[in-house]
């Protein structure tokens, strides 16, 4: 079990949305990588987004017990991020992932929750797997 897991707004939705295809693989994963799971305000952000009104309060739950760490801070590692999306800008690369990528750089034994393929793409410290786990 990896010390880091972070969490990306594709596992967080298909965690609190019971209809979501991936619904039961992101609860196996919520057992096997227990909170609290780091991410960033862009993960937050998308993750409000897509549950909409209707996951408001489930999302807000997790954030306010703590499960969900917002454990990133953009100011400082801006032209890092930046460059990441602009070297993955034929996938593209979003903002939300390009953080998620920096904090595999930044935190020791990370590994990245997500349901999106792109992951297997992306690279940290430039050459490196980034750790990530998908039903895919």
């Amino acid at each position: 079990m990896a010390a880091n897991a972070l969490a990306d707004s594709s596992f967080l939705v298909a965690l609190l949305n019971g209809n979501d295809t991936d619904h039961a693989w992101a609860a196996g994963q919520a057992t096997h990588h227990p909170p609290p799971w780091s991410t960033c305000e862009a993960v937050l952000s998308e993750a409000f987004y897509l549950l909409g009104p209707a996951g408001i309060t489930a999302f807000a739950g997790l954030l306010q017990a703590k499960a969900v760490v917002c454990a990133f801070e953009i100011a400082a590692h801006l032209d890092d991020v930046l460059k990441l999306m602009k070297r993955y800008n034929n996938v593209p690369m979003s903002f939300a992932d390009a953080c998620l990528v920096r904090m595999t750089e930044l935190l020791p034994d990370p590994i990245v929750l997500t349901t999106d393929s792109d992951f297997h793409v992306y690279r940290r410290h430039n050459r490196q797997v980034v750790p990530w786990v998908t039903p895919r």
